[in-house]
């Protein structure tokens, strides 16, 4: 008797982080509602994600010494969603800053995350090649310091979960104006993520330099980071600082913004 030819096996290339239905029991991520990422309505008003990380969950005291453990091995590529359970996956909604310590690592993959944010740390990765946090769903922007990341030329972004992409030009959160009332009440160590899209900010996105109090300017900026164009937050120190960031990427708002009720181009719908 001839054997039958055993069928395909797929190898999955982001690890065992598949998800039987976001929202649902045992599912690792919860369901985004922040806009539909199915058709275009942007002029609806949006905001950051609510959500504070637990410090002091397990999953994230694992996450931290996931991270010390590549650090110290000196690993080129890093997923550590794929060393959680399920249960852990979905308790984490940032990273740790000490991702700046990860600075061998050339390929970060977060796929199917439950992120909705990821900490300006991020820029000291100088290694970083390819950057994958495809179908996070919640995830609708990034630092500007990801911009940092001088080699990093390959990314697999889930496009109509960002803020502005061209496919149905989602609105951004409006930003807080300086010397509005919430910016001169401004702790930059205990921010609402609600409103200023993280719980601390300290350095300038641009120079680098300590930020003193009341002088914060948030902006948003559009520009290609490797395969993608990104949604990025500034958190400058002063007008100066703005007015050196880059024209914004084609087919985009060609200058920093404030979000809300902003124009945009057409999406291109399909």
């Amino acid at each position: 008797m001839v054997d039958q030819e055993e069928p395909a096996r797929f190898v999955n290339r982001w690890g065992d982080t598949s998800d039987p239905a976001p929202g649902s029991r045992g599912s690792y991520r919860d369901t985004c509602m922040c806009f539909d990422q199915r058709k275009p309505h942007p002029r609806a008003r949006v905001g950051f994600h609510p959500e504070r990380q637990d410090t002091s969950a397990l999953s994230w005291q694992r996450l931290l010494a996931l991270i010390e453990e590549a650090a110290a091995d000196g690993r080129e590529e890093f997923r550590p969603l794929a060393e959680l359970s399920p249960d852990e996956r979905r308790q984490i909604i940032t990273l740790p800053v000490t991702i700046a310590k990860l600075t061998a690592v050339r390929h970060l993959v977060l796929y199917g995350s439950n992120l909705v944010r990821i900490p300006p740390e991020i820029g000291a990765m100088s290694s970083l090649e390819e950057f994958t946090p495809y179908t996070s769903y919640r995830l609708h922007w990034f630092p500007y310091e990801i911009t940092r990341c001088s080699k990093l030329t390959r990314s697999t972004v889930s496009t109509r979960a960002l803020y502005g992409n061209y496919k149905l030009r989602a609105p951004f959160p409006r930003l807080q104006r300086p010397g509005s009332s919430s910016a001169d009440r401004l702790d930059r160590g205990d921010l609402d993520p609600h409103i200023w899209g993280a719980t601390t900010i300290r350095s300038c996105s641009v120079c680098g330099q300590q930020i003193k109090q009341t002088e914060l300017r948030q902006a948003w900026i559009s520009l290609r980071v490797a395969t993608d164009a990104l949604p990025l937050l500034v958190n400058a120190c002063s007008p100066q600082c703005l007015t050196a960031l880059p024209r914004g990427a084609g087919d985009y708002i060609p200058t920093t913004h404030a979000g809300g009720r902003v124009d945009q181009p057409s999406p291109d719908y399909l």
